[in-house]
């Protein structure tokens, strides 16, 4: 009997993926376009935010959006309603964004005439992590109605990211979420991360959010 062939295709793919997303980051940062990746469970208020981001920024940086969904293209209708260049990425199945899906979005976008490209990834605390998407920056956005226990279930994700959105802060009154015991949790994985508390609903601590995506944006733009 002949032997059977053992192909660890994860291990391929993902050797593949880390190619092509190096690819992305040297393609944009050609253009100094930067790229942002966004990471949550579903519900968490991904969309929410980046039309609060752009409400706040659309008059200082030049924004696109690559939306990501199994099916629907809802979400990039209403980045595109704020006069945003907007795409949609129906991955069909798929529970994240790769590279080179990443890589046909940017080419459906002006690029060289954005400051910034912003990724929403498919909601998921898990595959999304693992595969790069070519972007220069991560963020994920955790909800209070989660529960402040998500990094010890997901600890990969917490450990990528360089900013975790604590949002839904409104709701804290009416839960027990911990969020002393959250920060601790999180920079037990991550000591580097920046961790920002946020509400899309009041807007509290959207002004430092977007204070700190201004001032990456005018790092990366001053890099060579």
């Amino acid at each position: 009997m002949d032997e059977v062939r053992l192909i660890e295709v994860k291990e391929e793919i993902l050797a593949d993926n880390v190619k092509v997303a190096a690819e992305v980051r040297e393609r944009l940062r050609k253009t100094k376009t930067m790229l942002l990746n966004l990471m949550s469970s579903p519900g968490s208020g991904k969309t929410s935010l980046i039309l609060q981001t752009i409400a706040k920024l659309k008059d200082n940086l030049r924004l696109g959006v690559i939306e990501a969904d199994i099916e629907s293209k809802v979400d990039a209708e209403k980045v595109a309603a704020q006069g945003i260049s907007a795409v949609q990425l129906r991955t069909g199945g798929f529970c994240h964004l790769d590279a080179t899906m990443v890589t046909q979005g940017i080419e459906a976008l002006p690029v060289k005439d954005l400051d910034i490209i912003i990724i929403e990834n498919v909601g998921n605390l898990v595959c999304p992590a693992e595969f790069d998407t070519g972007a220069h920056k991560n963020v994920m956005i955790l909800s209070v109605p989660e529960g402040d226990d998500k990094p010890l279930k997901y600890p990969l994700m917490f450990s990528i990211c360089d900013v975790l959105l604590v949002n839904k802060i409104d709701y804290l009154s009416l839960s027990n979420f911990d969020m002393s015991a959250l920060r601790k949790r999180v920079l037990a994985l991550n000591p580097g991360i920046t961790i920002i508390e946020v509400s899309c609903v009041t807007g509290s601590g959207i002004e430092d959010w977007t204070n700190w995506l201004k001032r990456e944006v005018d790092i990366f733009k001053q890099s060579k």
